[in-house]
């Protein structure tokens, strides 16, 4: 069962919702939180579910796309950020694949969209990711996707949000991790550092993305129950942070 893996995530993370999700019973679990946890296995369902993954290039990933290895079986390498593939950030740059987006499956039908991410040209089988996060993740391409290109000016770069309005919000949620300058996390080394402002500025996509669903793996509160527009303006916020 998913949530038994979400409940180890919880202990090794020490968050306690998906726990509780789990002793409340299928019941009182909500299609809202399974729909979020679609959005975390589309980033990475490999770190969700603790299991090690295919090292090897996926073999639908085309020949002239910039990526290999174990990264091209993650969904957002083909598809995108903003879910266009080739019709959006994608369509150029180091993870150019050439592969179409899926905002044509927006309202779907999550039975025949399960069925497209069991069959031969995604080739995740069930013991990559069992029948139930596979709902989920069918959940999330059927009614957790964002019109990106609404709220994110792709020419500059911009989300189109009140960054005054956005600070209220980052200081009071996002602050208590990222700290007020946003430095407090780097993603990456010290020599080469990344932080909240640095990602909001280069890619506010995937900033959208995993300030909407969380981030695989760490204690990340997912912030899809605000409204669109709020987070939208959290990202205005965060692209005044420091880059470096």
């Amino acid at each position: 069962m998913l949530k038994k893996y979400l409940s180890l995530l919880a202990i090794s993370t020490f968050l306690i919702w998906p726990m509780a999700a789990s002793a409340a019973g299928d019941s009182q679990v909500t299609e809202f939180w399974q729909t979020l946890q679609g959005g975390l296995l589309y980033d990475n369902w490999a770190k969700v579910l603790f299991k090690k993954g295919p090292s090897e290039t996926h073999p639908s990933y085309p020949a002239g796309g910039k990526q290999k290895g174990a990264g091209t079986w993650r969904c957002k390498e083909c598809h995108g950020w903003d879910y266009r593939g080739v019709d959006g950030a994608y369509s150029s740059g180091s993870h150019y694949s050439g592969v179409k987006g899926i905002r044509n499956r927006v309202g779907g039908t999550v039975s025949d969209i399960e069925k497209i991410i069991r069959d031969k040209t995604h080739g995740y089988t069930r013991d990559m990711i069992p029948d139930e996060a596979v709902e989920y993740l069918a959940l999330f391409v059927s009614r957790g996707q964002v019109d990106m290109p609404q709220y994110i000016d792709y020419a500059t770069k911009t989300a189109r949000g009140d960054a005054n309005r956005g600070a209220r919000f980052y200081q009071a949620i996002c602050s208590v991790c990222h700290g007020f300058d946003g430095k407090q996390i780097n993603f990456k080394t010290p020599e080469k550092p990344e932080f909240i402002g640095t990602v909001a500025q280069e890619n506010p996509q995937e900033t959208m993305h995993k300030a909407r669903n969380g981030q695989p793996g760490v204690p990340m509160v997912a912030l899809g129950v605000l409204d669109i527009q709020d987070i939208v303006d959290i990202i205005a916020y965060a692209q005044t942070l420091p880059a470096k």
